[in-house]
């Protein structure tokens, strides 16, 4: 397991305790995609909730930091434009909650 730079939040409940509300509106996204998508889409899809509005960079960094944690996979593509990555799910959300559990307990017993 990758060491791990997630922030928790212990007000609240579930996946919310360690994602934002666009960050799990994006991952919400991905475990529903195939194969995947590119961080335009997720951006233009996230930002269809009329609770939400970010900007594409902060997908983009989001998107980066799950790829580099190994919650998401990224593969680069060639495209109109240049290269691009496709981010797809490692884990399906219940396995992404038990992944996220392992790392937590694995921190707590490293004490």
């Amino acid at each position: 397991m990758l060491d791990m730079n997630l922030k928790m939040d212990l007000t609240q409940d579930g996946l919310s305790t360690f994602f934002k509300e666009y960050e799990l509106e994006a991952l919400r996204l991905l475990w529903k995609s195939n194969p995947g998508l590119i961080s335009r889409e997720v951006w233009e899809q996230v930002n269809q909730n009329p609770q939400i509005s970010i900007s594409r960079a902060s997908i983009i960094n989001f998107l980066n930091d799950m790829a580099e944690l190994g919650i998401l996979n990224a593969s680069t593509e060639t495209g109109k434009g240049g290269h691009r990555s496709r981010y797809s799910p490692r884990y399906d959300e219940a396995q992404t909650k038990q992944y996220l559990r392992d790392a937590v307990k694995n921190k707590l017993n490293a004490l």
